[in-house]
């Protein structure tokens, strides 16, 4: 069970405090308009902005005394992260310990990248690709890796209506398969109504 129980986190002058409890292979969708704390509750989740009192629980162990590096989470934040000198392949391999994901890894990474449309790009460099091709990118590489949190900031912004729900079903799928944790930033009802089993307004 992850459970936030009176998390409150602080941005400048505002303060939000949250309280939820998620379930293994649970989604959370967070809405809300712009600058009301979205963004700024996945970072405190992953340990990157401080937490002003509250705690953040995972199966009954607090994360806030880890260190980002050390948080079970794996984040995708509306930037993309992809690294410019490198191929799209060598990204993908950095969600993954030492950059050397093993034969199975590599093999689950090769059937998202075609279920999604991107197995065709594997040797380019990320500035050939469209926004939502680079986003798709992110997204494999994101959830695929082994942390029990997985944390998206308008994972499907850049993408049309049927890549849009057919990377949402993956990433739903993926989640419920392991058993993980998912939450996600978004602006749109329908994604909220496809894939979460519980919203919370901000």
């Amino acid at each position: 069970m992850l459970e936030a129980v009176q998390l409150t986190v602080s941005r400048g002058e505002q303060s939000w405090v949250h309280d939820f409890r998620l379930a293994p292979g649970g989604a959370l969708a967070l809405t809300g308009p712009s600058g009301s704390g979205k963004t700024t509750l996945l970072e405190a989740i992953g340990g990157f902005l401080p937490v002003t009192s509250g705690d953040l629980r995972l199966d009954g162990h607090s994360l806030l005394p880890l260190p980002p590096e050390r948080r079970p989470v794996s984040t995708l934040f509306q930037q993309h992260n992809l690294f410019e000198h490198i191929s799209v392949a060598a990204n993908l391999k950095l969600g993954f310990r030492n950059g050397r994901p093993d034969a199975q890894a590599w093999s689950e990474v090769l059937v998202a990248c075609e279920h999604l449309g991107i197995a065709d790009y594997l040797e380019r460099m990320p500035g050939e690709l469209s926004g939502g091709q680079r986003q798709r990118v992110a997204l494999i590489r994101t959830v695929l890796r082994p942390q029990q949190i997985v944390l998206l900031d308008e994972p499907f912004s850049a993408l049309d209506g049927e890549n849009r729900r057919r990377a949402g079903e993956w990433v739903r799928e993926m989640v419920q398969a392991s058993g993980r944790y998912l939450i996600f930033v978004t602006h749109q009802p329908e994604d909220t109504e496809r894939w979460a089993d519980q919203v919370v307004d901000l």
